[in-house]
């Protein structure tokens, strides 16, 4: 038997004495942790159940489908499994920002050859890195509701549950954040007929170079914030107690929001990228990272690369889109 046939039944099989072990943990420490003074948290054998195997499933997936490296699958079952276990809704905005994301970067793979110098085989493949500044945002903030909030799904209230409205907001917004700029980066730079105008000096520069952009980009940017805000919307709709739906305000304005965050982000993703980053032209008319013999310059410092405009918009995101939230939210 294959390597690839049975490590989904090896994870099958570990995640039960798995999330068994960690309840009888939340059990026992549940004695010494009150939620709010008054209530023990203990969640349910069957979450810790689901919150184990899901993130095992959706990186075998990605392992297979050659989305994640071997490091980027160990890191993500954390992200993953700290999203799952705070709230459904946070892995469910997870999962669409993955595999969209993920489709998006092979998404006419052997075009980006012509113009990025770096691109191989296999491009897309995400690391321990990539996940960390795209998913590392979202995870401190889980971790911020499962304390603060305990684990549990709710509705976006301001009025009656402000903090898990402000972190569900958030977290929600910082995936659409990284989904916005994936695709405006990887659709919009294959999709525009046009070369990209620098957002910081408004000239034309050749594709994959930071800080360009195109009317594709930013529209695409726009749908891919608004797909990661609807997955929110969907799973907030399927596990939120329904009596609780009932007295809450509307939740379509999550998909808006989302829209929203993929569209600044990707915004702030150029001007950072534009500013901070190194874009150069090879010999062989490739855009390049970083300067070198034969290299001439035509945008940008050296002093960021991608990953840390990546993980300086996600962080920007999410803290600015829940004080845009809580003042135009409706019915609050």
């Amino acid at each position: 038997m294959a390597n690839s046939d049975w490590m989904p039944l090896l994870f099958c099989g570990l995640s039960i004495p798995i999330s068994l072990f960690m309840w009888l943990g939340n059990v026992a420490f549940s004695k010494f942790w009150r939620y709010d003074y008054e209530e023990p948290l203990v969640i349910p054998l069957t979450r810790w159940l689901f919150s184990t195997l899901a993130p095992l499933a959706l990186m075998t997936v990605a392992l297979r489908r050659h989305s994640v490296s071997k490091s980027g699958a160990a890191l993500g079952v954390i992200v993953a499994f700290t999203l799952s276990i705070a709230s459904h809704p946070f892995f469910g905005s997870l999962v669409v920002f993955f595999f969209s994301s993920s489709r998006a970067t092979k998404f006419q793979a052997q075009s980006k050859r012509k113009f990025e110098c770096d691109f191989k085989e296999g491009e897309g493949q995400r690391n321990w890195v990539q996940v960390l500044c795209n998913g590392g945002m979202a995870m401190q903030l889980a971790l911020l509701y499962l304390l603060d909030c305990g684990s549990g799904e709710r509705a976006i209230d301001f009025g009656k549950e402000y903090r898990s409205s402000w972190l569900g907001i958030a977290v929600m917004s910082s995936f659409a954040c990284c989904n916005g700029d994936t695709w405006s980066s990887e659709l919009g730079s294959v999709l525009s007929t046009r070369d990209p105008i620098s957002i910081i000096s408004w000239r034309r520069v050749p594709r994959g170079t930071n800080g360009g952009v195109s009317f594709i980009g930013v529209v695409v940017s726009l749908l891919g914030g608004l797909l990661v805000g609807f997955g929110y919307f969907v799973t907030v709709r399927y596990t939120v107690d329904a009596k609780m739906m009932l007295v809450s305000p509307p939740q379509w304005p999550i998909i808006l929001f989302g829209g929203l965050s993929g569209l600044f982000g990707s915004l702030l993703d150029s001007v950072l990228g534009g500013m901070l980053q190194f874009s150069g032209i090879n010999a062989q008319g490739k855009i390049v990272d970083a300067p070198g013999k034969g290299v001439r310059h035509v945008s940008g410092l050296r002093i960021l690369d991608n990953h840390s405009v990546n993980l300086i918009s996600s962080i920007t995101i999410g803290v600015t889109m829940p004080l845009l939230a809580l003042k135009f939210w409706p019915g609050r």
